[in-house]
């Protein structure tokens, strides 16, 4: 027996209708039934911004590093970023950089390490799932670098930090980009085990593509 396949399907109800059409060609059309009411718009969705750009996560990289026995300095990643962001130097007032990272994505590549992350002694995931930043002023400071002030929020403790952020993107092409490095204590932000074992300061670099 022939499987049924959508397109075949449609095909079919087409030629019913076509020839029901001709047969029934003297009578009066029927009135179109009445349109459906729309459907109400999705809440908690995520959605494009307006003026900017939405975070590509494919092209987004935060990368965190810690001084480990006050030896060298150890690297990991976060997998999961999203958001949207915008630098335009024509229009200062327009700018601004909102992201949000899942603390459940930390990678340091060692899946033992990993879960320590993830527990009470560092990001306390389960309890506080994302780490954010969300800015508050914006200063032009040339064409392509700005100082971003705003909220970073860790391990449900917020601090109001500024940053030093470059629009990476070629003028006149339809993708965003930015850079920024900075640094950060952790013991703002509770996170304070191993102090023997492991700096306090934290270095962060965050590079974003965005796409309208």
């Amino acid at each position: 027996m022939m499987k049924n396949c959508s397109m075949c399907v449609a095909a079919t109800v087409l030629m019913i209708a076509a020839g029901s059409a001709i047969l029934l060609g003297g009578m009066a059309a029927a009135k179109p039934a009445p349109a459906a009411p729309a459907a109400p718009a999705a809440t908690g969705t995520a959605t494009a911004p307006t003026k900017g750009f939405k975070v590509d996560p494919v092209h987004a990289s935060v990368v965190w590093g810690i001084r480990h026995k006050n030896a060298a300095n150890f690297y990991g990643i976060f997998r999961e970023i999203s958001g949207s962001f915008n630098l335009d130097s024509a229009n200062p007032a327009e700018s601004f950089i909102d992201v949000s990272i899942k603390a459940d994505s930390i990678d340091s590549n060692n899946a033992g390490r990993d879960r320590h992350l993830k527990g009470q002694d560092f990001f306390s995931t389960k309890e506080f799932p994302t780490l954010t930043f969300k800015s508050t002023s914006v200063k032009k400071l040339t064409d392509t670098t700005f100082d971003v002030t705003g909220d970073l929020t860790v391990r449900g403790i917020t601090k109001s930090i500024t940053v030093k952020a470059e629009n990476t993107a070629a003028a006149g092409q339809p993708l965003g980009g930015l850079e920024t490095r900075f640094t950060i204590s952790r013991k703002d932000f509770g996170i304070t085990y191993g102090p023997g074992a492991l700096g306090d300061t934290v270095s962060l670099i965050v590079s974003l593509e965005g796409i309208k």
